[in-house]
């Protein structure tokens, strides 16, 4: 007798909530993902109880047509990538193919979407249960997407029970917003917990240029944060210290980057930008040292320590700075694919 068989997909999706869906805020990372990547100008994030009972994410972005919709639900599914030399170089924030799937897996899920070019206004409507789609219907509604995420984890009380508070999750939940905020000034985001609108943030186009891009971005922190924070511009480009291969000399030596002599050699190089604070300008928690690869907010301590180093002197013991830098590089020098929350 076969003892090893095919695990059933809503049991496979199941499984695959467990790396993808973590808390609430897990799903608004996800959903405002996938409405950057479709090209959104405005995302609008609605949640209640701190998400344990509503989670709305509604954009204008580039939608989807029947087929997709319907496609989008099927696990390893994306638009992403298309060939296993797309994750050398990955230029967007979602490429697995997880999260619509694992989502609807653990929720009352139901997906409305329209295409921005399509023809016609008719929209398409998928109300899953449990990773079972129960209804697909045609609908009316504006070019975007609105996926709605009602009773998150009710039908694995285990999970459920060890949600956190209504004000924490909210907590989890606002944090990303905020980094999603800065890393995309051009983009609009409105956040609404139980009916109130938290914050209402205006697009902010900018050139390419560094002076267009610094502005914008302190005029985001001004808006987030409700005053100006004291903040220093920092705008450098560095050569991108390259590990050797096995056997062969590495030239740069120790350094990670060093400034890039005129004209550039042909390395890869690191821009950074952004802001950081003023000597004085300090906090007892990391909490507002705000880091970025490629726009996609990043945890690394070596990162927090060389900043902490390059203040030296110029804080008191047990004092962090301030900082919102974006660490820019070719996509092929970043391994995004190495961990689960990417």
């Amino acid at each position: 007798m076969n003892r090893i068989r095919l695990l059933p997909e809503p049991v496979a999706n199941q499984i695959a909530a467990g790396e993808v869906v973590e808390r609430p805020a897990s799903v608004v990372k996800e959903l405002v993902e996938n409405a950057l990547d479709a090209e959104a100008r405005r995302i609008t994030v609605e949640v209640q109880a701190g998400g344990r009972s509503l989670i709305r994410v509604t954009d204008d972005g580039l939608g989807m047509s029947r087929d997709d919709a319907l496609l989008c639900l099927e696990r390893h599914a994306t638009s992403k990538i298309r060939r296993a030399e797309d994750l050398a170089a990955i230029a967007t924030m979602g490429f697995r193919g997880e999260a619509l799937p694992s989502i609807a897996s653990v929720s009352r899920f139901t997906l409305i979407t329209c295409e921005r070019d399509g023809e016609g206004l008719e929209a398409t409507q998928v109300t899953v249960a449990a990773g079972k789609i129960l209804d697909v219907r045609a609908a009316s509604g504006p070019p975007g997407t609105c996926v709605e995420v009602r009773q998150l984890f009710y039908n694995l009380p285990a999970r459920r029970k060890f949600l956190r508070s209504a004000e924490t999750e909210r907590a989890h939940i606002q944090h990303y917003l905020l980094l999603a905020a800065l890393a995309f000034p051009e983009v609009g985001f409105t956040f609404v917990h139980d009916g109130r609108v938290v914050w209402q943030l205006p697009p902010l186009p900018a050139g390419q240029d560094a002076a267009s891009r610094l502005a914008v971005v302190r005029e985001r922190l001004r808006a987030l944060y409700g005053a100006d924070l004291n903040l220093l511009p920092v705008d450098f480009t560095g050569e991108l210290r390259v590990p050797a291969a096995e056997g062969e000399d590495d030239e740069l030596g120790d350094g990670v980057f060093r400034e890039t002599p005129a004209p550039a050699p042909p390395r890869p190089t690191l821009r950074v930008w952004g802001f950081i604070g003023a000597p004085g300008v300090s906090r007892a928690t990391r909490e507002d040292q705000h880091l970025f690869v490629n726009r996609r907010p990043v945890e690394n301590r070596a990162l927090n320590f060389a900043l902490l180093e390059g203040y030296h002197t110029a804080l008191m013991k047990g004092r962090y700075p301030v900082c919102c830098l974006f660490l820019e590089l070719d996509p092929a020098q970043v391994d995004v694919n190495i961990h689960p929350d990417k």
